[in-house]
């Protein structure tokens, strides 16, 4: 049984078109980088075994062809535990862009992901993964408990 990529053509154009709305190539990229590495990580949720040869092959080759050779999906994961993403992931704009392109994976679950692309770095590097990104999941988790107690959720 052939399954579907993982990364087919309209999500391919959903990402681009959340990287276009970048004003300047610095931006773009980072937009990229975090629209692609969400798509990515959120890909991990699933009951599935998973085949991460052929799945990175495939996302290193779109990587490859959309931003030139020096990146690949673990650089992109690499990006997204340190303090760059913030900036990222910290913009209306980016936001805005992110949940009308790439709705299949909800804004709202922006801090789970990047919590479990930490709790993986830790894992493969045993690096120490507090820092600026864990700061941030926190601050959006205190956020979050602060609206649903307004919202007598």
């Amino acid at each position: 049984m052939k399954t579907s990529s993982p990364i087919d053509t309209a999500t391919r154009e959903k990402i681009l078109a959340v990287t276009r709305c970048g004003v300047t190539v610095s931006e773009a990229t980072g937009y990229f980088r975090v629209a692609l590495g969400l798509h990515y990580l959120s890909g991990l949720m699933t009951k599935q075994t998973l085949d991460f040869k052929k799945l990175d092959k495939e996302y290193n080759r779109f990587i490859y062809q959309s931003i030139g050779k020096g990146h690949s999906i673990t650089s992109i994961l690499q990006y997204m535990s340190g303090e760059k993403v913030i900036k990222v992931i910290d913009s209306p704009r980016f936001l805005r862009a992110f949940a009308e392109h790439c709705d299949a994976v909800p804004v709202d679950n922006i801090p789970f992901l990047l919590g479990l692309n930490l709790g993986v770095a830790k894992d493969l590097s045993g690096i120490d993964v507090r820092g600026p990104v864990a700061d941030w999941i926190e601050r959006q988790r205190i956020l979050r408990e602060e609206r649903e107690a307004a919202e007598g959720i």
